[in-house]
């Protein structure tokens, strides 16, 4: 078998809703505020690699039902199209999520779904390697369904006669509760220096978002939150829904649209 090279190419593949779940987890961020670049670099440089080229793939919220987060994505998806970055996405598909909540009451709300991002990254990582495109596939998610991956990786090393590897890289603190990367594969632990190193400072809001709140009068007891799904706004401002809650605003996934709303 070929021996390693002086300086071994690396590709780096992101899943971005993986990411950016295991950051919240990890660090408490709410948004998906990675620079993708910056992050491929710092693991390429902690292993010694040569970052060939910078992959990501995510799903993106419908426009008609969150438009704030499908503007976010779509804004995001473009900055990184213009820094060379190969970019895959696909629509999120929503489907009805009840949960129970403490007091015994039971909550429906709408919830997006990605479907066949991790597929598309399999798929490329094993094409990749028959092109002999890279050395070390870092895949930046700890989804285990791509451990199979790092086996056909081995498979196509034995069968090209060359060294070829697979890196899952991931966040890590004490506050995480998933410390595990993928199976089979090298684990890059990315800690929180490392991860700060490499925020993006952008912000893809719409503009209208990044407008402050207007400061309020006396006896306005109004406040900004993300309804939850399934409620309606009726007149006076106020929402209802079957179990009358609502959530407020504090997280980056795929929530719903701003609202000011009366307690």
């Amino acid at each position: 078998m070929e021996s390693r090279r002086v300086s071994d190419r690396a590709i780096a593949f992101f899943d971005g809703q993986n990411l950016f779940h295991s950051a919240k987890q990890a660090f408490g961020y709410g948004s998906p505020n990675f620079d993708v670049r910056a992050l491929a670099e710092a693991a390429c440089k902690n292993g010694g690699w040569g970052l060939e080229q910078v992959r990501f793939y995510t799903g993106v919220p419908d426009p008609t039902d969150r438009p704030l987060w499908h503007h976010f994505w779509s804004a995001k998806l473009a900055q990184m199209g213009r820094d060379g970055v190969v970019t895959f996405s696909r629509a999120l598909r929503y489907r009805n999520q009840t949960i129970r909540l403490p007091d015994g009451r039971e909550h429906t709300m709408l919830v997006g779904q990605e479907k066949g991002i991790d597929i598309r990254i399999a798929l490329d990582i094993v094409r990749l390697a028959h092109e002999r495109a890279f050395d070390i596939a870092v895949v930046f998610s700890q989804d285990q369904d791509l451990s199979e991956v790092a086996d056909e990786i081995r498979v196509i090393a034995r069968e090209q006669g060359r060294w070829i590897k697979m890196a899952s890289a991931f966040p890590a603190s004490p506050t995480a509760t998933n410390r595990r990367g993928i199976n089979k594969t090298d684990w890059i632990q990315i800690d929180r220096a490392m991860y700060d190193a490499c925020i993006d400072p952008r912000d893809y809001r719409p503009k209208e978002e990044k407008k402050p709140c207007p400061p309020r009068t006396r006896g306005d007891s109004s406040r900004l939150t993300f309804p939850s799904s399934g409620s309606r706004r009726t007149r006076g401002g106020r929402n209802r829904s079957g179990t009358g809650t609502s959530r407020h605003c504090t997280s980056g996934g795929h929530d719903g649209r701003w609202r000011r709303v009366a307690r």
